[in-house]
Formats: C-alpha cells, sequence, structure tokens
C-alpha cells in the first residue's frame, strides 16, 4: 500500500530553484490536462501568491493538486473517495490538512508551516480571506528534490553515515511516539495479517505468468507459517507499547537530505491502520526499499544502526516477516500497472522475487572478535555488515550493550575506573551473559550474528562456540591485528573526539595486555580470512 500511496500523493517538493542561475521563475507551467477546476486554474497565477513569485508549478495526483510558487508548496485534497481515503467533503479535506500538518510537524516542523483557508471565490481565490473558506491547503517550504535519498542512491552518493542519521532520527522519532492503546485494533494480529492475504489474491490477477501461482503458493503458505508462529510476538509486543503512530510510508522517496542531515516528510495523515503499526513494519519499509535499490549493506547498515540505538533486537523476529509484506504490497502495485507498461510487469516479478529472497535467508552464523583494545575489530565488523550481500547479518558490541545493561546510551561516560562499576568483573559476566542471550534470540529468528567484543578469554570464546553448535550455525573468529604503536594512538584519538561507545584508556590496553589469553592452536582455523580493513 506505502508505493501505492507513493504514487498517488506524488512528489510535492519540486527541485527549488537555486538563485543566481537556477530555474527560471516566470510564466506558469502547463496544467496536466484542460479540465482544472476554475480553483486550481486561478491559483496558477502568480500575483495571487505572497512575494516576489514569478513561476508557479503544478503537480497533480489522483488525491492532491500541489502549487509549487516561489519558496513555499501549497498541498490542495482533491474532492474524492476511495477505497482508503475520503477527502469528498470541504470538512473532511479541511480535517486531513491539519491531520498532515500535525503528523508532519513531528519530525519535519521547518518544512510543514501552516492550513490556510482560500476564501472569495474560484474564480478570484485569497489566501487566508475572512470570508467563508471554500477550500483548505497545507503549506511547506520546498527544498531541492535532487536531496531525496532515492536519487542520491541513484547516484551512488548514499553513505553509511546517511543511514546512520537517519536511523538517529527514526529512533528518537519511534521512541517519542505515541502508543496505541492496548485495547485499539491496530497492531493487532487480524489488522496484521489482513492485508497480507489480500495481496496474494490481486496478483494473482495482475499477472498472468505461467509459474506464478506456485511461487505465489509458497510465499502464502511461508506468510501463513510465519503468521502462526509469530502471533504470540505480536500481541506481546502491542501490549509492551510497540505498536505506534508512526510515519506509515518510510522509503527513500519520503526521506530526504537537507544540510547533511536525513529528514523524515510526507508521512500518511488520511489512514489510522497504515499509520499505527509496530515499529518493526516501519523500518522493514526501509530495509525492503534499500534491498530493492541494490544495496544490501546498506540495508544492513540501517537496521543494525537502529537496532542499536533502541536496543529493540526482539524486532529481528519480524523483520523478514514485515520485509516480504513490504515487497509483496510494492510487487502488487507494479502489477496493477502491467497494463500500461511492460516494464511494470518486470518491476512486480522484481518484487515477488525479492520477497522469495527474504522469505530463504542464507545459513546463520556466528562471528566473534578478538583482540585488544584499539586493534580494530568495529571497523573489521563494520566491513562484513557492508559487504553482507544477503542483507542478513546484525551486530552486538559490547561496549553497546554493556551501558544499556546500566541504563546508559551509548555516548554517556560511565564514570567507571578501571575495574570498578560498569567494568567490574561481575559486570563482565553480566555483559556477556546478555551478549549470548541476545545472540541467540537473533540466530533462531534466521540473522547472522556478529558478536563485537575483546573476547581475551578462553572461557568466552568456548562459551559462544558452544553457543554456535546449539544452534546449529557456523562459527568463525574476526581477529584483527595492530602494533602497541597503533593501539595506543587508537585509544587515545578515540577517547580525544569522545564519541565512541568504548572507554578503553592506556590504563585498561596495559591490563588486557597482562591478562590477554591468546587464540590456541585449535582455534586458529576458525579465524576469518584476512581482509584489508
Amino acid at each position: 500500500m506505502g508505493w501505492l500511496l507513493r504514487r498517488l500523493r506524488g512528489v510535492w517538493s519540486g527541485r527549488k530553484p537555486h538563485a543566481p542561475g537556477g530555474v527560471a521563475k516566470s510564466g506558469i507551467i502547463a496544467p496536466m490536462d484542460d479540465n482544472l477546476p476554475p480553483l486550481i486554474q486561478a491559483l496558477l497565477e502568480p500575483k495571487r501568491y505572497p512575494g516576489a513569485v514569478g513561476r508557479v508549478e503544478l503537480v497533480q495526483t489522483h488525491i492532491s493538486w500541489v502549487l509549487l510558487a516561489g519558496d513555499f508548496a501549497y498541498k490542495i485534497k482533491k474532492p474524492v473517495k476511495l477505497s482508503f481515503l475520503d477527502f469528498s467533503t470541504l470538512a473532511l479535506r479541511q480535517r486531513y490538512c491539519e491531520s498532515e500538518l500535525r503528523l508532519n510537524r513531528r519530525f519535519a516542523p521547518d518544512l510543514y508551516l501552516e492550513v490556510l483557508a482560500i476564501g472569495n471565490t474560484p474564480q478570484d481565490p485569497q489566501w487566508g480571506a475572512s470570508s467563508t473558506p471554500i477550500e483548505y491547503a497545507v503549506k511547506m517550504r520546498r527544498f531541492d528534490e535532487a536531496g531525496r535519498l532515492d536519487h542520491v542512491c541513484a547516484r551512488g552518493e548514499l553513505l553509511p553515515r546517511h543511514l546512520s542519521d537517519l536511523a538517529d532520527t527514526v529512533s528518537v522519532f519511534h521512541l517519542a511516539a505515541a502508543v496505541a492503546p492496548p485495547n485499539s485494533p491496530f497492531g493487532a494480529p487480524p489488522q496484521v495479517i489482513g492485508p497480507m492475504r489480500d495481496n496474494f489474491d490481486a496478483l494473482l490477477e495482475g499477472l498472468p505468468t505461467a509459474d506464478l501461482p506456485n511461487r505465489l503458493k509458497a510465499l502464502r503458505a511461508w506468510t501463513e507459517a510465519q503468521f502462526a508462529q509469530l502471533t504470540p510476538l505480536l500481541q506481546t509486543r502491542k501490549q509492551a507499547g510497540w505498536v505506534r503512530e508512526c510515519h506509515g510510508d518510510l522509503h527513500l522517496a519520503n526521506l530526504v537530505l537537507i544540510d547533511e542531515r536525513v529528514r523524515m516528510f510526507d508521512g500518511i495523515e488520511f489512514s489510522d491502520r497504515l499509520r499505527w503499526i509496530d515499529l518493526a513494519s516501519e523500518v522493514a519499509f526501509t530495509y525492503v526499499d534499500l534491498l530493492a535499490h541494490q544495496q544490501p549493506g546498506l540495508a544492513d547498515w540501517f537496521i543494525n544502526e537502529y537496532l542499536s540505538r533502541t536496543g529493540d533486537y526482539e524486532a529481528a523476529a519480524l523483520l523478514h516477516f514485515y520485509g516480504v509484506y513490504r515487497a509483496m504490497v510494492r510487487a502488487k502495485v507494479a502489477a496493477i500497472r502491467t497494463r500500461q507498461t511492460q516494464n511494470a510487469g518486470r518491476e512486480a516479478l522484481a518484487y515477488i522475487a525479492l520477497a522469495e529472497r527474504l522469505m530463504t535467508p542464507p545459513a546463520a552464523r556466528l562471528v566473534i572478535t578478538h583482540g585488544l583494545s584499539g586493534c580494530g575489530k568495529t571497523v573489521a565488523s563494520n566491513h562484513l555488515l557492508l559487504s553482507d550481500a544477503h542483507a542478513s547479518t546484525l551486530r552486538l558490541r559490547s561496549d553497546v550493550e554493556r551501558k544499556r545493561l546500566f541504563g546508559l546510551s551509548s555516548s554517556e561516560r560511565s564514570g567507571a575506573t578501571l575495574n570498578q562499576g560498569i567494568y567490574a568483573l561481575d559486570a563482565h559476566g553480566r555483559t556477556y551473559d546478555h551478549l549470548g542471550e541476545q545472540a541467540r534470540r537473533l540466530l533462531r529468528a534466521g540473522w547472522s550474528v556478529i558478536v563485537d567484543a575483546t573476547f581475551l578469554r578462553r572461557v568466552d570464546r568456548d562459551a559462544f562456540r558452544a553457543l554456535a553448535r546449539a544452534c546449529d550455525v557456523a562459527f568463525s573468529i574476526l581477529a584483527p591485528q595492530a602494533t602497541p604503536k597503533q593501539l595506543r594512538e587508537r585509544i587515545l584519538a578515540r577517547h580525544a573526539l569522545g564519541q565512541d561507545a568504548s572507554e578503553a584508556t592506556l590504563d585498561v590496553l596495559a591490563q588486557q595486555l597482562a591478562t590477554l589469553e591468546p587464540l590456541e592452536p585449535e582455534e586458529v582455523p576458525e579465524i576469518e580470512p584476512a581482509r584489508d580493513f
């Protein structure tokens, strides 16, 4: 549904003209058809807008007119009633304009400015007139659509740091979002599975491909089996408050890079069902869209950054389930367009193939790191995440999870000294037990896992080797090397920046050197192949 909504809603941003030498601001862009209502025809005249507006552009979709005038966009909802929305009366259009403003100002208050009444007559409309309103519009600030993440990605300019920033933005937004009441229908199992079932019926009618029935049958059987298995988790998460008032349409075309920060916009205002969802469903959309853009490494990176910030590793069990759903929605929408273009048919089949890959991830494995502080463990595990062609690996960092256990954010300083506080011996045991429990959960959910910790003691390595055997997954050790000089330089540089979860000091390094239990000969065959990290 999200991709369909995007097609219907269109892009309101346009390319904001840059001065000097930008797009010319004179004249009127020709409308999409000759049957525009008198109100929209009149609003194509630049003189009707405040300030120096020399050009008005019209972006028309099935459900709205968007007038781009100078530095602003004015979005007017069409008087339509469809299966998933109702804008048929002026009162409803006012209500949804106000809802759009309220919902999007949660994360983009500088882009969503106000709801304006339009008064006087359709032939001679006036903004904010004191007379009885004849229509309403959402006024928004324009931005350069070249910064939309789908365009940034297409240019090959989307970077891990952008996805880290997005994870920051989304996690902060999610943790502050309103929680669905326990007795509401939102996020309840029947509401989750209903749209998923509908997708399969629609696709059978839209794509007359010979082997499609069998493929859809397999996907449907997998979805039903997953739903039966995950129903208790869906119910538990709703009661625990993980179903919230989300963005609802969080794919790359609804994200924009402004001043090197990733911003959300164009959240769903007209469907409570599509907006009040499990947080796992929301981030699954972004994950799948990155996969659809052929960026598995960035998809893996985004999910890891998001889960690391929220600590909601329980959601990992739902990501493939919701991911298949999001892929099938896109396949359905592409199938609807199949009669219009041959490419749409290929697009639909590509999304079905993506759903099949999500349904059958590669065999999971468990990787632990080994080495002194500053040897490059996190850099090496970064490489594994970004090079995962299947986007099926999750990482647990001891520095982050230790702080979480003690109620600290990853960037907070604990103030603990050597062998004290969160770095005391009992805290070490708690941390490694917690890492083991989380790793077990993720492995059983079908994800490969990297545990980024020092693993200086043989007993800790043996415990995770046993965990791999218990979960029947492959086991290996990632052991980057560095000289003593490099170790000291990196620790000092990291400490000076103060941005990493690690609080290792030179005293910590000295103690590690004194207590290190090197890999035994029988462990050497388990070492990951050397790479230039």
